[in-house]
């Protein structure tokens, strides 16, 4: 049985295994897969992936449910971590050891905020899409993979990021393949999503070109202009990335659906100690699931 919407509030708890009422099924048929609706999304998608490493679903979330996203959003963003940090592209520990050209050398300052899957209620809508079987099935047609994984991280696998008036997140990588989002509040100027395609590779770090860009080189930037419902694909391990500072008096709110494809993927304990200042016990006693061996 799907919500109903009176007035642009559903009038019901959100949960995991229903999102009709929610996302614009016409548009993304979540429960007809190989419809033709379902085809001109994923094919739309997939060229866009291959061609410039990214593409952006509109209007994912209902319009006249936004206002719920929004406000959704807005009651957790107290709870999100909000330490500055000096940070690394890999968000690695410094090591001294290093060439002093490689990019990891490069100290970045990284102002924004994360808020915790297990401080975000079971009933707001993000909870309800993150593990939604129709949801994970059209993700994973996009990207061509058999299979999207939730993280079996308790902190990462669904976040909120806040980045507030003045603040940006600055160059990095995700430590899961596969980069979803879903922008809630946006930044009345500023808060420009940018990435570097491709910029790595399993097996190729692409040093070189990973420093020019820190050092400025502009050649390989692209952005993206997004709204709010707007779903954003892209492959976070592999494009470098970044938000510009946010500027006026609204802060940028993005809820960020990472998936891999491969069961069991938890983050480092030094990263996830940066992003949420604590760790679970399942960081420092799971070993964490690469497909490559790259720097995280």
């Amino acid at each position: 049985m799907g919500w109903d919407v009176i007035d642009g509030v559903v009038d019901g708890a959100a949960s995991p295994g229903s999102v009709e009422g929610v996302v614009d099924t016409d548009r993304y048929p979540l429960d007809a897969p190989g419809s033709p609706a379902w085809a001109r999304v994923v094919e739309g998608a997939r060229r866009e992936l291959r061609a410039v490493g990214a593409t952006v679903l509109r209007d994912v979330v209902r319009p006249e449910l936004q206002g719920r996203l929004r406000a959704e959003g807005d009651a957790v963003a107290p709870s999100a971590h909000t330490a500055t940090a000096r940070v690394n592209v890999y968000n690695t520990d410094p090591d001294a050891t290093l060439p002093a050209d490689h990019p990891a050398r490069v100290a970045l300052v990284r102002r924004n905020a994360f808020v915790a899957r297990d401080r975000i209620p079971a009933d707001h809508l993000v909870q309800g899409l993150y593990e939604h079987p129709g949801f994970r099935m059209l993700l994973a047609a996009c990207f061509e993979i058999d299979e999207v994984h939730p993280l079996a991280d308790p902190y990462s696998g669904l976040t909120l990021n806040v980045v507030a008036p003045g603040d940006d997140h600055p160059w990095h990588f995700d430590t899961n393949e596969i980069a979803v989002s879903l922008l809630t509040r946006a930044a009345e100027a500023g808060g420009t999503f940018e990435y570097c395609p491709g910029i790595r590779a399993p097996g190729a770090e692409n040093l070189p070109a990973v420093r020019a860009v820190l050092d400025g080189d502009r050649r390989p930037v692209r952005s993206l202009a997004l709204r709010p419902g707007d779903l954003q694909l892209f492959r976070g391990r592999f494009a470098l990335h970044r938000v510009t500072p946010v500027s006026g008096a609204t802060a940028r709110h993005t809820a960020i659906f990472a998936y891999s494809d491969r069961p069991g993927v938890v983050g480092s304990p030094t990263r996830t100690r940066q992003l949420f200042g604590r760790v679970d016990g399942a960081h420092l006693a799971a070993a964490s699931v690469r497909s490559d061996t790259l720097l995280d």
